[in-house]
């Protein structure tokens, strides 16, 4: 897929987004096509090998960029779950790598986004989080949508979601309806239950 038609881009560029923090990228560094600012976190072996490069990587980049400004990627060979150094950004991506948007929230600026899937449960760990609150979703074309989000994370028959199933199978339950991506807007803490 371009990069023109992916839905890192689109949400990028949605939320006038400046910094970006990816846990678990593996070797997937087109966040950094789009925007200068990027944190790529990853401990499995190939991903180390692969920045090993990171001169080359960054070379490719800045011959393939869309933006004006030199590429800022780092790389840390890390356990994300572990504390990072890191300054506050403005999205997190979490992409099938566990529980990212629990583990990394504190590096994530008030009001900025958590985007991520449902593969591991990181999503519905999001949505009864009372530091995140749903926004959007993104469908399997990539559009964002933000209306009509209650239907979303809702079983049937008027069963509740067990939050600890999710957490000890790392495993989001089936859901009636489904997105390929949910996004969530980090709340102050005074924001918890202020939802205008």
């Amino acid at each position: 897929m371009a990069i023109e038609e992916s839905f890192i881009k689109k949400v990028i560029e949605a939320y006038d987004i400046k910094s970006v923090l990816y846990p678990g990228s593996h070797i997937d560094i087109e966040p950094s096509f789009i925007v200068p600012k990027v944190t790529y976190v990853d401990n499995f072996k190939g991903t180390i090998s692969f920045f090993k490069h990171i001169d080359v990587i960054k070379n490719y980049i800045e011959n393939n960029k869309h933006y004006e400004e030199p590429c800022a990627l780092v790389f840390k060979d890390k356990d994300y779950r572990k504390p990072l150094d890191v300054e506050p950004v403005d999205l997190i991506i979490s992409q099938y790598a566990g529980f990212v948007g629990q583990a990394t929230k504190e590096y994530l600026r008030t009001g900025g986004i958590l985007l991520c899937n449902d593969s591991h449960g990181d999503a519905t760990l999001a949505r009864f989080d009372a530091d995140y609150e749903l926004i959007a979703v993104v469908d399997k074309s990539n559009k964002i949508i933000d209306s009509g989000l209650d239907k979303y994370f809702a079983l049937s028959k008027e069963r509740t979601v067990n939050l600890d199933k999710v957490r000890k199978e790392m495993k989001g339950p089936k859901y009636n309806f489904k997105a390929e991506n949910y996004l969530f807007r980090k709340l102050r803490k005074d924001d918890k239950n202020d939802k205008r």
